[in-house]
């Protein structure tokens, strides 16, 4: 029997990206500097900045005035009120706060820390201080960059949008699918039998985030500077389906 293997390959020489950028020019670019290529089945996975920096998800700082309510919530949370007015401009509500502490439902239905808004490595050339959000519609921002890399480079190909998440019972944050076209972000094992012929009866696997926690191991946190992983030799697979089908309903939601 043949060993089962996966290959996790970081794309070099990618510059840093601005506003307006074609991403899939360059990435093509870089594959070509570095002797790469894409195979079918391959699963490209983008780090979020690059996907909110080239869609100009990025804020200035010094454009924002909070409102009082802001204020309010900054002066407990210990943070910056023109961030956190950013924070409640993209949440639909407050799930927890505390001292360098603020949880929300994101407008997209994700419970994350500050709504996902980041400072770090999003510097300006002018100095100026930056946050940048998250995009604005992660699944579909997968789907164009899928369509567009299978077009232009002749391969079918998934593309996964990864972001980190930090996690309520556990220390450390761990690579999670924003986006994702071209694969099943869940998989279904129900009704299928474990090795002793056992029917599985629960499990459903959140294949989309255990990919993008894969890529992240090479996308790193700080500055390794790798946005764009390959991920390939995945055998799984199904019809396509959005990273939004991984969110738990509010109905089943036993912890909020």
């Amino acid at each position: 029997m043949n060993p089962v293997k996966l290959e996790v390959i970081a794309v070099p020489g990618l510059p840093m990206v601005q506003a307006g950028d074609d991403l899939v020019l360059l990435l093509e670019q870089a594959l070509e500097d570095s002797g790469l290529a894409l195979c079918d089945r391959d699963v490209v996975v983008f780090a979020q900045k690059v996907i909110s920096k080239s869609e100009g998800r990025s804020v200035e700082l010094a454009t924002v005035t909070p409102t009082q309510r802001a204020r309010d919530v900054a002066a407990r949370v210990r943070k910056d009120p023109r961030l956190v007015e950013l924070v409640l401009r993209e949440s639909k509500r407050i799930v927890r706060e505390a001292p360098d502490v603020l949880i929300v439902e994101h407008r997209l239905g994700l419970i994350m820390a500050n709504a996902g808004i980041d400072q770090s490595n999003v510097a300006d050339p002018a100095g100026a201080e930056r946050a940048l959000l998250l995009p604005a519609d992660p699944d579909a921002s997968a789907e164009r960059l899928r369509r567009e890399l299978t077009r232009r480079c002749g391969r079918e190909v998934a593309v996964i949008i990864n972001d980190s998440f930090g996690r309520p019972w556990r220390l450390g944050t761990v690579g999670v699918a924003l986006g994702c076209a071209g694969l099943p972000a869940l998989l279904d094992l129900r009704g299928t039998p474990d090795l002793f012929g056992r029917t599985l009866r629960v499990t459903v696997v959140a294949y989309a985030d255990e990919i993008a926690a894969t890529a992240s191991l090479l996308m790193g946190q700080a500055r390794e500077g790798q946005p764009v992983i390959i991920v390939r030799g995945l055998a799984a697979r199904g019809a396509s389906t959005p990273a939004g089908s991984i969110l738990r309903p509010p109905r089943e939601d036993l912890f909020q």
